[in-house]
């Protein structure tokens, strides 16, 4: 994977590929998305083929795809995306009018970095990619941070707490794991977020941690978003990451910008979701 593109930083005019085989529905939401982000470049496409040649030649900050295409399946473009595109960690939304019963199957499967629901409206959906491509200054969660190096935590606790965001520091999973599970006996999640390494200096990894949240937990990406910082460059092994349940990485050396970015777009997804699940 390139590092150029595994670290793009978001550009003054942010990219958006929509791809829906309905001319209408790709207009409706171009038309949505230059009037609330008037300097996005919208690229809009109707099959899998289409978007296959776009990804192929340019890099995208946000990709919309319909679930069913004229030539394939949405979910067979968000895997080829994962898998071959060069851009293989850019968030990808599923826009569908009936996503919820394969999400009861859990049919999405785990290329898709999360779905919206036509019924709430294209402006909302305008909303809510302007978390990622324009994200706030100013925010509010609380992040459980696992980092064993005091120099690195504290420069990244210093750029998580500069826009408001709270911090809980542990330099361990078997740390982390003690005050999930207290916050789980109290009745809590204990975190709106976790972010961690992958390599830490105690018996268990990042990578264990992923596991004990979304198997011995229960918690799915939705419930409680985990962002894994990595200095390993294998695909491989990032996409190992990914299926076990990471929302998205962040690769080492952290650029300030990107974290963030990618930190809000997760919580912003997250709170979402739970907002959907309050109303259902």
């Amino acid at each position: 994977m390139s590092a150029s593109i595994s670290s793009r930083d978001l550009s003054t005019a942010p990219r958006v590929l929509v791809v829906d085989g309905s001319k209408v529905v790709r207009q409706l939401i171009t038309r949505v998305l230059q009037a609330e982000l008037p300097q996005a470049e919208v690229v809009g496409c109707g099959t899998g083929a289409e978007a296959h040649q776009l990804l192929d030649r340019g890099v995208f900050d946000f990709i919309t795809v319909a679930l069913r295409l004229p030539d394939m399946d949405g979910l067979e473009l968000a895997r080829y995306v994962r898998e071959s595109a060069p851009q293989i960690y850019v968030p990808i939304v599923v826009v569908s009018g009936d996503v919820d019963d394969r999400l009861h199957r859990r049919a999405l499967g785990e290329h898709v970095t999360d779905y919206f629901d036509k019924s709430l409206g294209f402006q909302a959906l305008a909303e809510f990619i302007r978390g990622y491509v324009r994200p706030e200054s100013v925010a509010e969660g609380v992040v459980l941070y696992v980092e064993d190096s005091r120099v690195v935590a504290l420069a990244t606790r210093r750029m998580l707490e500069k826009i408001g965001l709270t911090v809980r520091h542990v330099v361990s999973v078997e740390d982390a794991l003690a005050l999930l599970e207290t916050e789980r006996a109290q009745g809590a999640v204990g975190a709106d977020l976790v972010l961690t390494d992958v390599s830490l200096k105690g018996e268990l990894t990042g990578g264990d941690l992923l596991k004990f949240i979304r198997s011995d937990f229960g918690y799915g990406k939705g419930k409680l978003p985990v962002l894994v910082m990595t200095g390993d460059e294998n695909p491989d092994n990032q996409a190992a990451l990914i299926r076990a349940g990471a929302n998205d990485l962040v690769e080492k050396p952290v650029e300030e910008r990107l974290l963030i970015t990618k930190l809000l777009f997760q919580l912003r997804v997250a709170q979402h979701l739970r907002t959907r699940e309050s109303i259902t």
